[in-house]
């Protein structure tokens, strides 16, 4: 070393030397995640701004006429309008159920093993196994739905599930709440289980009750946890497509038709490959925008907070 550098010379080669090593540890993820995430995005709103069949080597550019003419799509507004009641329903639904299945596991009961692994097996099912489990559920005619209606004689009660548009939504959002509330149980045991026992027993010698204890000490310390699961739910609830997909494929008359699904349908049903690219990038625009509202609005009660 130069016996005559400066200090501040020093400091800079140091750190120019950290970055480096960091850069050759990270190298290899960051240029799997700009090739696998990042260059997707641009290439996706590229493609939306021609005219292509997603086969043919000729592309027409059209600008942002694709966009135009999702402004007016009846249908896309209605899967941006059922993709928005997905979200309302994951949130409401599985976050809180999440919540409560997971103190139930630290409840001073018997056969908590049994409870974890019943609670964790729709998890670990693959999303057509359920989507084919839950569709013979409501099958019209062998369905244990219907079939349970029929023994306690709610004949009446009898319908279609998934092929009627008044029903087949909020079949559908049953299944999908039952398949990944286990999901949020993980993460709300994992934080619960990260407070330190020493805060509820100083509580409890001041007189604090269970709820208070759950109302002042593991609500506020796991809102984090709280915050990071709804922006998970909203997301992936605006990009959902499997589970729709196997049950009923949008239908009936696109009752659950996601925009997901809808993209799907126009590049290789319609090859229409410009169509479903718009479709796609006004997904990651719209979640993209609802997260940073949500992170937003959680940084601005921390900050009120403090």
């Amino acid at each position: 070393m130069n016996s005559n550098a400066s200090p501040r010379n020093i400091r800079r080669q140091n750190k120019i030397q950290n970055s480096l090593f960091l850069l050759w540890f990270i190298g290899p993820a960051l240029l799997v995640y700009l090739i696998y995430v990042i260059y997707p995005i641009f290439a996706t709103f590229y493609y939306s701004m021609f005219k292509w069949s997603g086969i043919q080597t000729e592309k027409t550019f059209i600008a942002l006429q694709n966009y135009v003419s999702l402004l007016s799509d009846n249908v896309f507004w209605m899967t941006v309008s059922n993709n928005l009641l997905l979200v309302i329903a994951s949130v409401v639904t599985q976050i809180p159920l999440g919540l409560v299945m997971a103190l139930i596991l630290f409840a001073p009961l018997k056969g908590m093993r049994l409870f974890r692994t019943v609670y964790f097996l729709p998890l670990l099912m693959s999303t057509v196994a359920v989507g084919i489990l839950w569709s013979l559920i409501y099958d019209p005619m062998f369905g244990v739905i219907n079939k349970t209606l029929e023994a306690i004689g709610l004949g009446s009660w009898q319908n279609g599930w998934l092929g009627d548009t008044k029903t087949a939504f909020i079949a559908v959002i049953i299944t999908i709440c039952w398949q990944y509330t286990p999901f949020y149980m993980i993460l709300f045991r994992a934080a619960i289980s990260g407070i330190p026992t020493d805060i509820y027993e100083s509580a409890g010698i001041d007189g604090c009750s269970g709820f208070k204890k759950f109302w002042h000490i593991t609500l506020p310390l796991i809102k984090p946890t709280i915050i990071t699961s709804s922006v998970l739910s909203v997301i992936g609830s605006l990009k959902y497509f499997d589970l729709i997909f196997v049950m009923t494929e949008g239908g009936p008359s696109s009752s659950t038709e996601l925009m997901a699904t809808y993209m799907y349908k126009q590049a290789f049903s319609q090859f229409n490959m410009g169509y479903a690219s718009s479709i796609s990038f006004t997904m990651f625009v719209i979640a993209f925008v609802v997260a940073l509202i949500i992170l937003a609005a959680d940084r601005s009660r921390a900050k009120a907070n403090q």
